[in-house]
C-alpha cells in the first residue's frame, strides 16, 4: 500500500513539473513569445524570405527569371528556315529590353530552338543564328552586350510539339536571367527602393498575353 502511495505521489510531481515546462500547452502562452497564440501559417515570412535572400538560401535567380516570364513574353517564334524577326517577334523583344533596362544587375541569356525538319547540325546552326538575332536586336534597343551571356542553340532537341512535320512553336527563342553583375550580385543590397520605384512605374503597364500558336499555324511551307 505504502509503495503505491509513493508512486501515485511521484507521478503527481511528475505531471506538475511537465505542467511548468515551456514545452507544455498549459504554459505556452506564458514563456511563448507575444502573438505566438495568434500565429498563422504566412507570420514572419517578410524576415524569414528577406533573411534567406541574402544568406543565399533561396534561389534568385530562379525567382527572377519566373518574373521575367510572368511580366513580359520571354519567347519569339520564326518563320519556317528563317532567324528574321517578323512584327510580332520584334514587338515582343522590345518588351523584353524595357524589362531589362529596368534590372541593371541581371544578365540574360538567349536559346535558340528549330522544329525536327532538317538535319540536325542544320537546326543546331540556324538555332545560333535566331539566337544571335534576337541578342542583336537587344543591343540595339539599348542593352549592353557584356549582360547578354554567350547565345546557346539547342536545335531541333527540344522541341514544344513533337511532331516530324513543321511546327512554329518549335521554331522559338527563349530569352531567360542567367546571373547577376558581378558589380551587384543582390537585389536587396541597400537600394531595394530603386526597385519598388521600378515596380511601381510599370504597374501601369497592362499584363501580355502569351501567344499560343494554333497547331500547323504560321502560314510558311517549312519546318525547321
Amino acid at each position: 500500500m505504502r509503495g503505491n502511495v509513493k508512486f501515485l505521489l511521484l507521478s503527481a510531481g511528475i505531471l506538475a513539473i511537465a505542467a511548468c515546462s515551456p514545452e507544455t500547452n498549459a504554459a505556452r502562452a506564458f514563456y511563448g513569445e507575444a502573438g505566438r497564440e495568434v500565429e498563422t501559417s504566412d507570420f514572419g515570412n517578410a524576415t524569414r524570405n528577406n533573411t534567406a535572400i541574402q544568406t543565399g538560401a533561396v534561389n534568385q535567380l530562379i525567382n527572377m527569371t519566373r518574373k521575367f516570364a510572368a511580366d513580359v513574353p520571354n519567347t519569339v517564334n520564326f518563320a519556317f528556315d528563317s532567324s528574321t524577326l517578323d512584327a510580332s517577334a520584334r514587338a515582343a523583344l522590345v518588351q523584353q529590353a524595357n524589362w531589362i533596362k529596368q534590372f541593371p544587375e541581371i544578365r540574360f541569356r538567349v536559346y535558340g530552338h528549330t522544329d525536327l525538319v532538317g538535319s540536325n547540325a542544320y537546326n543546331k546552326a540556324l538555332g545560333l543564328r535566331r539566337a544571335q538575332t534576337v541578342v542583336n536586336f537587344l543591343i540595339g534597343q539599348g542593352i549592353s552586350r557584356s549582360r547578354l551571356e554567350a547565345v546557346v542553340s539547342y536545335g531541333e532537341t527540344q522541341p514544344l510539339v513533337y511532331v516530324q512535320s513543321e511546327e512554329r512553336r518549335n521554331r522559338r527563342t527563349v530569352t531567360e536571367v542567367s546571373g547577376f553583375v558581378a558589380t551587384n550580385p543582390l537585389l536587396l543590397n541597400g537600394k531595394y527602393a530603386q526597385v519598388i520605384f521600378r515596380e511601381y512605374v510599370t504597374s501601369a503597364t497592362p499584363p501580355h498575353q502569351q501567344a499560343d500558336a494554333a497547331p500547323g499555324a504560321g502560314g510558311d511551307s517549312g519546318g525547321n
